[in-house]
């Protein structure tokens, strides 16, 4: 072993529950962590940079917390393959109406908006897509308190599912029916093979031990779990660095070109460039209403599932 490597084998016992605040505050976070399921594979994503992939159709996760409504994203423009972008216009409030801030505002409201009409996107998908956000910690590292943000699309939020396949809102329905909370549980989040494009569904695994609770219980209201349900837009003037970007240098005029004849028409441009979506129809508020299931224990919830 070298003895640059030596000096941190035998490190002092941090008694702060291993916070170094010192080292945190100048190593900085190095950005958001996110779970990202994309292309069949679960991906997990540091400050916008892959570092781990697992192609397993499924992996587990404890949900540490979610965001208090679901949001809706419209991006101007046509998708571009590894161009990101910020959205010019959101909502925050379940889809109701724009948030003030938004930068170029589509609608009054989100109901009557021309991006929220099937065909406003690509083929017969609305432009204007809805998500929610959850915080979640992978099983098993628990203790390493890593939170990764989670956003789940429409197509995995809505529906009625079926049983070990449930979309995310229908999953918590079944778990609260049984007396119990997502944040108690193990939850498995697995691609749907039935479809050909990105879906995952949700199922209940095992509940967490008490100390694995306490510990989520203790993340919930660290900045990363909060963080990681917000929808927080970069204003659109400003870069990476939160500067406001300069204003390139103008080009000298061109000579105007000559006139030339235009050709006939022969049909019009298609986008072959935007990313397929599964039409989903915007939710219906109705009536709650207890799934018809038998009372049990959680524990013998999460047992039956695996009978």
């Amino acid at each position: 072993m070298s003895t640059e490597l030596s000096i941190f084998k035998n490190l002092p016992t941090l008694t702060n529950g291993g916070s170094d605040t010192d080292t945190d505050s100048l190593a900085g976070s190095g950005g958001m962590r996110r779970l990202v399921a994309s292309g069949g594979v679960f991906r997990e994503m540091i400050g916008g940079k892959e570092y781990r992939v697992s192609e397993e159709r499924s992996i587990n996760v404890v949900i540490v917390r979610v965001a208090p409504e679901n949001y809706r994203v419209f991006y101007k423009g046509s998708y571009v393959e590894g161009q990101t972008s910020a959205p010019v216009c959101w909502s925050t409030d379940g889809g109701k109406t724009p948030a003030a801030d938004s930068s170029e505002k589509q609608s009054p409201n989100c109901v009557n908006c021309p991006q929220n009409i099937k065909g406003s996107g690509t083929g017969e998908t609305k432009a204007c897509r809805f998500h929610r956000r959850i915080a979640v910690v992978i099983d098993g590292e628990v203790e390493r308190r890593e939170v990764y943000q989670f956003l789940v699309p429409a197509r995995s939020v809505f529906g009625d599912g079926e049983r070990g396949k449930m979309p995310l809102q229908k999953y918590a329905q079944y778990v609260k029916s049984q007396g119990g909370g997502i944040t108690q549980i193990v939850t498995e989040v697995r691609f749907d093979t039935s479809v050909t494009y990105d879906k995952v569904t949700f199922k209940p695994l095992r509940s967490l031990t008490q100390d694995e609770f306490d510990s989520v219980n203790e993340l919930r209201d660290m900045p990363e779990a909060l963080n990681a349900i917000k929808l927080d837009v970069k204003p659109k003037e400003q870069d990476e660095d939160g500067e406001a970007p300069k204003p390139a240098p103008k080009a000298a005029p061109k000579p105007a070109p000559k006139p030339v004849a235009k050709p006939a028409p022969v049909g019009e441009a298609v986008d072959e460039g935007a990313e397929e979506e599964a039409v989903i129809e915007e939710p219906k508020k109705v009536p709650s209403k207890k799934i018809p299931v038998a009372e049990s224990k959680l524990a013998d919830i999460v047992q039956e599932w695996d009978d």
